[in-house]
């Protein structure tokens, strides 16, 4: 890999030794500052397993239940027969407002706080997919972030601090609450472009759970406390005796306590990954106690990977760091990131089609086609469809399926993380 670029910080602790700790590339390409084991990047959704964990301490400390329903503490949600229980194992059918925010009027640089991500959620009224279905969504654990807030009449991170990583020595640890917030030895992430490297960057990253900042040591710290946790309560998985894990996205996966969990005999692991904003983190914890932790700033080395990579190797009796990953972060390097969407001035050789509304979403889709196909408009930025289906048509990260083959008076747009958005044309929106 090229020791100019962004990389990445890797620690791995077996039972009975000493942490392995690797590291290669920059932390900040401007300065040329290497990363160290005391760099701390953003672990995006490796830290809804902490998050979950404060809210089963709550429900312990009688602050609130894990039965109680979602409107009792966040009475701006509609979505009926929503449980605490619902959100930490994402059964809640709750959209992920994050994923809406290119079709709501937002663009990649515009601002956004907690409070437009909830009130695109207040907008919902019924599940997007039936009880008791996994459907991974952020706005659960921004949920869960609130509730916590409203209950302990404090920050998410002072709250953390205080029982979390206080406790555990995790000095190097905290949520951001405000992207403005300075953090010590913080890592900027990167992605190659054509012509060179480019921040990735965003105006805010996802307030609450997905804004923690750590490094190697502290998750190394909160897996070894998690790992007795696990060892409490007699060999079943953490938190199983309070959160029920239940099918995933990822079969043979479960997830309970925003965690992963592989159940199969021989291969007990809990796990989680992250993404945001060109970081990407993995933290993995055996029933045996081994623990890998991989965190990125490059966003073509997936941590996920790496830690995949490692785990594989955790059985042998040598296990060299060097060997496993320089190859393999040297071959997944080399990403180059979307090209620019095409632009409002081919506008005059599409045929209107028509403009869409949706009451759950802010803002106008509109729709056309030309001999290639149907394109979706949004702020002027211009998606072409790929047809999949005698009615439906793909798009990057979507998929429409229109009510009919040519002049559609409605359609539905389905989001990996946001499925069942009903839109119809404007005059038609009631």
């Amino acid at each position: 890999m090229n020791t100019a670029a962004p990389g990445l910080s890797v620690l791995v602790h077996r039972p009975g030794e000493q942490p392995q700790r690797w590291t290669t590339g920059l932390a900040h390409l401007e300065t040329s500052t290497p990363i160290t084991p005391d760099t701390a990047f953003i672990t995006g959704s490796t830290a809804k397993q902490i998050t979950a964990h404060l809210v089963i301490e709550a429900a312990v400390a009688g602050a609130l239940r894990l039965d109680q329903p979602v409107a009792e503490l966040v009475p701006a949600i509609r979505v009926p027969g929503v449980t605490v229980t619902d959100l930490i194992t994402h059964q809640s059918g709750i959209r992920d407002t994050e994923s809406l925010l290119p079709f709501a009027g937002l663009r990649d640089l515009d601002h956004y706080t907690a409070d437009d991500l909830l009130a695109l959620a207040a907008r919902e009224k019924h599940r997007a997919v039936p009880p008791g279905q996994f459907l991974y969504s952020n706005t659960n654990y921004l949920l869960l972030t609130r509730i916590l807030q409203t209950v302990h009449g404090t920050t998410l991170d002072d709250l953390a601090r205080a029982s979390v990583f206080g406790p555990l020595g995790m000095d190097a640890t905290r949520f951001k609450n405000d992207p403005r917030d300075v953090i010590p030895n913080a890592a900027s992430a990167y992605r190659p472009t054509s012509t060179g490297w480019q921040h990735t960057a965003q105006p805010a990253p996802l307030p609450g759970a997905g804004s923690l900042s750590t490094t190697p040591d502290d998750l190394n710290r909160w897996l070894d406390h998690l790992h007795r946790l696990w060892n409490r309560d007699g060999g079943h998985l953490p938190h199983q005796h309070a959160i029920p894990y239940r099918p995933s996205d990822h079969a043979p996966y479960l997830y309970g306590a925003g965690l992963y969990a592989d159940p199969r005999p021989g291969r007990r692991t809990v796990f989680h990954s992250g993404h945001e904003h060109g970081f990407s983190a993995a933290a993995h914890l055996t029933s045996s106690g081994a623990r890998v932790v991989c965190l990125s700033n490059h966003a073509g080395v997936d941590a996920a990977r790496a830690a995949a990579v490692v785990v594989a190797a955790l059985g042998t009796a040598v296990l060299d760091l060097t060997a496993l990953l320089t190859e393999h972060v040297a071959a997944t390097s080399d990403f180059v990131g979307p090209g620019v969407p095409l632009s409002q001035a081919d506008d005059r050789a599409h045929v209107e089609v028509g403009t869409y509304a949706c009451p759950e979403v802010p803002g106008v889709l509109r729709l056309t086609r030309t001999s290639s196909g149907f394109h979706l408009w949004r702020l002027g930025t211009c998606d072409q469809l790929v047809q999949t289906g005698p009615r439906t048509h793909a798009g990057p990260g979507y998929r429409i399926t229109l009510d009919r083959d040519q002049h559609a008076a409605s359609f539905q747009l389905d989001l990996q993380r946001a499925p069942g958005l009903q839109y119809q044309q404007r005059d038609r929106v009631m």
